[in-house]
């Protein structure tokens, strides 16, 4: 038992000693990293995007199966910084968004376009799209609803 104790009380020295010989981590600094890192850092001391929506909900109504129902939401990017949203993803198949894929710039505002099908999708409908976007709350949902008048059998 004492040998057991001994090899690896020299296995743990012999990682110790020869992880510490790697030199001075300052001189593994590359300066164009410090750069990069300097301007991302004065990015993030303005905040987070804000976003702001003239709407967050769409109540279509009533409309009859097989219908397709379009709408828009417009948002505006109130923060101090470029807003981005890097996906936008419905609750299923059927809704289908349109999103701006470049940067919206402080102030600026740029459209959401949605389109549900409503083909087998009868009766009383409550869909969502959720924005994944670089704000400080990382997700918004949009969401559209309405009835659907099924078809006649």
């Amino acid at each position: 038992m004492k040998k057991l104790y001994i090899v690896c009380a020299l296995a743990l020295s012999v990682v110790v000693f020869t992880s510490c010989n790697e030199g001075n981590a300052s001189s593994k600094v590359k300066s164009e990293n410090l750069e990069s890192a300097k301007k991302r850092d004065v990015e993030i001391s303005k905040g987070a995007p804000s976003i702001s929506f003239d709407k967050t909900e769409f109540n279509f109504g009533t409309v009859n199966e097989g219908d397709v129902v379009d709408t828009e939401f417009t948002i505006t990017n109130t923060g101090k910084t470029d807003l981005v949203i890097t996906n936008a993803q419905p609750s299923c198949g059927c809704t289908v968004p349109q999103w701006p894929r470049e940067p919206i710039k402080p102030g600026a505002s740029a459209k959401i376009l949605a389109k549900f099908n409503t083909a087998g999708k009868p009766n009383r409908q409550n869909k969502t799209i959720t924005l994944f976007t670089n704000t400080a709350k990382g997700r918004e949902v949009l969401r559209i609803k309405g009835n659907v008048t099924p078809k006649a059998k």
